[in-house]
């Protein structure tokens, strides 16, 4: 019976280990998609301005 419970016992303290681990994901992913949100409304509106060109690589700038 003591073995049962000490294994109970074990666990129980692996599920709360876990369940906290899980919640820490879930916050994480959250705040990730918030990011990526924030990120892809702010490409979108400077694709909607569409004022400036971005300087790639190597490309001379259009003032040369």
């Amino acid at each position: 019976m003591e073995k049962l419970e000490e294994q109970i016992a074990h666990l129980t303290r692996i599920v709360d280990d876990l369940s906290d681990v899980v919640a820490r994901q879930e916050k994480e992913i959250d705040r990730l998609t918030r990011r990526v949100h924030m990120l892809m409304q702010r490409e979108g509106e400077r694709e909607a301005d569409a004022t400036g060109a971005v300087v790639m690589g190597d490309e001379r700038p259009p003032h040369y």
